[in-house]
């Protein structure tokens, strides 16, 4: 199942970095940034974050929470919440569950090599738990300005 704007977002649970459950229906009512991303730590995963981390206050002034998601382990994420002072749950998704309910886990190319992997997508849920866009190229440099154009 694909995907499209105005879908139902599909529901989840998992853990984040403090041990803490966090569901998609915990926020109905509430507009949110929900990013996936490829790996903790890295050169466009960092910028990322940082970017949704100086821009936080910005993006909760309209009305919206930020979610991380990767493959990651909870520890994972933990070193990477406390290298950048993070102030958003990033959800770990080891059995890929989240990453395949929302279509964003497959292969990929880096380097003339090909692995499976997640492809960096945001999507915005609205209120009624709709996805109201799908970023598929976020520009990590930029991610908080690219969300807030929708308003």
């Amino acid at each position: 199942m694909e995907l499209k704007e105005g879908s139902k977002a599909p529901d989840f649970t998992g853990v984040d970095q403090n041990g803490n459950t966090i569901s998609l229906h915990d926020f109905k009512g509430k507009k949110v940034v929900l990013y996936f991303y490829p790996k903790d730590d890295t050169p466009g995963c960092t910028a990322q974050a940082c970017n949704l981390r100086d821009n936080h206050t910005a993006l909760q002034q309209q009305g919206y929470a930020v979610i991380g998601i990767s493959v990651d382990s909870v520890k994972s994420h933990k070193k990477f919440e406390e290298k950048y002072s993070l102030p958003f749950p990033l959800v770990a998704d080891e059995d890929k569950k989240i990453v395949e309910a929302y279509g964003v886990w497959g292969e990929k190319k880096f380097m003339g090599k090909t692995h499976m992997g997640t492809h960096r997508t945001t999507f915005l849920v609205n209120e009624e738990g709709n996805i109201s866009r799908i970023i598929t190229k976020p520009d990590t440099k930029n991610q908080a300005q690219q969300v807030l154009e929708e308003n």
